[in-house]
C-alpha cells in the first residue's frame, strides 16, 4: 500500500514474540494495513507484540486508536504491545497524548524483546497496569522579596550565574521548571540556543536523562515545577 510498509518477524527464545516493522506514516488511508497485521496476529494467539516504528515519520490518531483499541484484549491473554524506536516527532506527539502511561516505549527491539523475555522468566505480569493520572497545572510561583536585600549585582557577578555554565542535569531542570509541558525533544531544542551554551546532546540519550533525574513524564515535570526544590 503506498505510503506505508509492514512487514512481521519473530523473536525471542521460544519464537512466541512478533515484531510488526512499519515504514512510511500511519493515517486513515493507510491503517488498515497495519490493523491487518495485528489482527492476523492475535487470531494466531500471538500476543507478545513489538512494534518497530523506527522508519515511521507521522501517526494520526487512526494510527494510535489502533495500538489503544487493541491493548485490553492482549493484555487480557497474558500479553501486552510494546513499541520502539520512535522519532523525536513521533514520540513528542505520542508523549502529549499520555500514551506513555498506557504503552511501554523502548529506543531498540532488543530491549523490548529482552524485558518480555526477563518478565516471563521470572513469572511476572508481563503487561503493565493502565493508569492514567491528571496532573495539574503548576501554580505561579510567588516571592516575596524585602526590597531592602535586593543587592545591586555587577556585571562579572552576572557572568557568574551564566546558565551555559551550569551541568547538565542542571539546565535539563531549569528548562523543565520553566516549561514543564515539553518534552524530551522540545528540552533537547531548548538547550541547543545560546542562553544554555548551545548544548548537544542526542534524544534518546536526553531522553535517558531525563528518566534518571525523573523527569521522564509530564506529570513528573509538573510535580517537579511545582515543588520548592
Amino acid at each position: 500500500m503506498e505510503g506505508i510498509q509492514v512487514s512481521t518477524e519473530i523473536a525471542g527464545s521460544r519464537n512466541h514474540i512478533s515484531i510488526i516493522k512499519v515504514g512510511g506514516y500511519i493515517d486513515t488511508t493507510t491503517s488498515s494495513e497495519l490493523e491487518r497485521a495485528l489482527d492476523s496476529l492475535l487470531k494466531q494467539g500471538r500476543f507478545f507484540i513489538i512494534i518497530d516504528l523506527g522508519n515511521v515519520d507521522y501517526i494520526s490518531s487512526a494510527g494510535w486508536g489502533i495500538f489503544i483499541s487493541e491493548i485490553k484484549s492482549i493484555r487480557e491473554n497474558g500479553g501486552d504491545l510494546k513499541l520502539v524506536r520512535m522519532v523525536p516527532d513521533v514520540y513528542e506527539i505520542f508523549e502529549l497524548l499520555e500514551f506513555h502511561h498506557i504503552l511501554d516505549v523502548y529506543d531498540m527491539v532488543d530491549e523490548a524483546v529482552n524485558k518480555f523475555e526477563v518478565l516471563e522468566a521470572a513469572g511476572k505480569p508481563v503487561a503493565k497496569e493502565i493508569t492514567l493520572p491528571r496532573p495539574e497545572a503548576p501554580k505561579p510561583r510567588v516571592i516575596d522579596m524585602n526590597p531592602a536585600e535586593v543587592e545591586v549585582t555587577t556585571s562579572e557577578e552576572k557572568r557568574d550565574f551564566n546558565l551555559a555554565d551550569l551541568s547538565l542535569d542542571e539546565k535539563i531542570k531549569v528548562v523543565v521548571r520553566e516549561n514543564p509541558a515539553f518534552g524530551a525533544y522540545r528540552v533537547k531544542q531548548e538547550l541547543s540556543t545560546s542562553r544554555f551554551g548551545y548544548t548537544k546532546i542526542g534524544w534518546f540519550a536526553l531522553r535517558g536523562e531525563m528518566n534518571r533525574l525523573n523527569l521522564g513524564s509530564k506529570s513528573k515535570r509538573y510535580t517537579f515545577a511545582t515543588s520548592r526544590n
